[in-house]
């Protein structure tokens, strides 16, 4: 099946270090406005704030943010970033030490050891922390298996649950195979398998090349759902196309809420009520697929890759929605560039969560044309030995 066509007409090519910005800056503000509403249906969202989040809002539990329940103590809104961009920025960093492709081995050697072993500015606990201590149980596996399980880092995410944890932060994947989303997908699946197994690990190989995908001059949404779903297997492929489907009828988000959950449903195993999982949700399966990518994939089409519309449809959703925005954020940006970010959002997600959003997508963005260098000279080292073998 191929994807769903839209009106959208082909973008600019911003540079690298433009895009790469856009692409990180955009993740961490779609992280940071669905932050406070995360876990909620869009008709509780609508109660608590007398309407759609049109930005960034305070927490959903106001000043009791500290002890309310299953919130607390984490300060989720007014700014703050949450884990997923604690953990793309952790990622950037590991990038930064290796300078070349990454793979299951470069996250036992450098992304565990950052988690455990340096103090980094939290801005939902407000305080400095290990990293470990604020990222979800899902994302401790890592440590717990890699650290002290000494297992494989190939198969560590097998036994976790399967959800987006390792989807989440794989934008930077995205970014060092710019334009190479084949690569981008197989690098993140080698990587995530330290992380998850089966729909889980799945994703994060599909989000990475969308972001790749993103990059290619005069990307389209079509063209990123295209190259998507080239890449994507089993209930992830099958999930993308049946959201994607529905989401090419509506422009606004708010009629394309109920559909794309009824879209997605089928394939996602948390049930109705997100904080009550069903008693099969998030076990291995070649059937289904998270529900995050193809809902963040779903409003990317019906945004018609404009950075507001995507964003707010994503945070307004409910349920994982900071999750949500920040793949929808990250591809959005990685396609327009910094620009397509409203600067009186970035500006205040930086401000509030203390955190310089930009600088880590500057030196992502050198790290991926040294790679890119690395890569050529490897390609042309093997063309000249097969030559060599080939006798020609």
């Amino acid at each position: 099946m191929t994807a769903p066509t839209t009106t959208t007409s082909a973008t600019a090519t911003p540079p690298l270090a433009d895009r790469a910005t856009g692409c990180l800056v955009g993740a961490a503000v779609g992280d940071a406005l669905g932050g406070p509403v995360e876990g909620w249906s869009p008709e509780a969202i609508v109660e608590r704030h007398g309407g759609r989040v049109q930005g960034i809002v305070e927490p959903f539990h106001k000043d009791e943010w500290k002890t309310a329940r299953p919130i607390s103590p984490y300060h989720k809104g007014d700014g703050h970033v949450t884990d997923d961009t604690l953990m793309t920025h952790a990622l950037v960093r590991v990038y930064e030490q290796v300078r070349d492709h990454l793979d299951a081995y470069s996250v036992a050697d450098y992304l565990v050891p950052d988690l455990i072993g340096t103090p980094r500015w939290i801005p939902e606990l407000e305080a400095e922390a290990l990293p470990l201590q604020r990222i979800f149980l899902a994302e401790k596996w890592i440590v717990a298996r890699i650290h002290y399980g000494h297992v494989d880092p190939r198969e560590a995410g097998v036994g976790n649950i399967v959800n987006c944890g390792a989807a989440m932060y794989m934008a930077p994947v995205g970014v060092v195979n710019a334009g190479n989303p084949a690569a981008a997908y197989a690098e993140a699946l080698d990587m995530a398998g330290t992380h998850q197994s089966s729909y889980g690990r799945e994703a994060a190989g599909v989000f990475a090349a969308a972001v790749a995908s993103a990059f290619k001059p005069g990307a389209t949404v079509d063209s990123v759902i295209a190259d998507a779903l080239a890449l994507a297997k089993d209930g992830t492929k099958t999930a993308i196309e049946a959201v994607c489907e529905v989401a090419v009828r509506y422009d606004d988000f708010e009629d394309a809420l109920q559909p794309l959950r009824a879209a997605v449903e089928p394939y996602d195993t948390v049930g109705p009520e997100y904080r009550k999982p069903s008693l099969g949700a998030r076990r291995p399966s070649r059937l289904h697929a998270i529900e995050e990518l193809p809902v963040a994939l779903g409003m990317l089409v019906v945004g018609r890759g404009d950075f507001r519309h995507t964003v707010l449809g994503s945070v307004n959703y409910g349920r994982d929605c900071d999750s949500i925005a920040t793949m929808s954020g990250a591809i959005v940006g990685a396609m327009r560039g910094a620009d397509a970010v409203p600067a009186e959002w970035s500006s205040e997600v930086a401000r509030a969560s203390k955190l310089d959003l930009v600088a880590p997508a500057t030196s992502l963005a050198e790290v991926a044309s040294e790679v890119f260098r690395k890569d050529v000279e490897r390609r042309r080292a093997h063309e000249a030995t097969f030559r060599t073998i080939a006798g020609f």
